[in-house]
């Protein structure tokens, strides 16, 4: 088994179930980024550069949805909250499945992979 599958696997409910859709929303609208297991979360990439990534915070009680530029998103889809004080990083933070706004993440989705297409590298801060 994959360490990104098992990841997934040893979620608890309800994150568990909220990973695994956002997992196949972003296979499916996007399926030429890859999926890899990173500092120990599982994280979508256009070749090397990270585009998003979850994450469950601890002591919070939400999967953390983050999008490595989201900075440059925000304005467009202010459902993209600066969480923790991060200087580039912008995430959408689910408590329940119901919560996400399925259209609005796939355009959001499309949005994040041409802006990490045209640049040079993803972390620019």
């Amino acid at each position: 088994m994959k360490p990104v599958d098992e990841y997934f696997i040893n979620q608890k409910e309800p994150y568990q179930s909220i990973m695994l859709y956002v997992r196949s929303i972003i296979l499916q609208t996007l399926p030429q980024v890859e999926e890899r297991y990173s500092y120990k979360i599982p994280f979508y990439n256009i070749g090397k550069k990270p585009m998003i990534y979850l994450n469950i915070l601890k002591g919070k009680d939400y999967v953390d949805v983050c999008f490595v530029q989201g900075i440059l998103l925000e304005k467009d889809f202010p459902v993209l909250k600066n969480d923790n004080k991060r200087k580039q990083v912008r995430s959408i933070q689910l408590k329940t499945l119901e919560s996400l706004n399925q259209e609005n993440f796939i355009a959001l989705l499309h949005a994040a992979y041409a802006l990490l297409s045209k640049s040079k590298k993803a972390w620019f801060i």
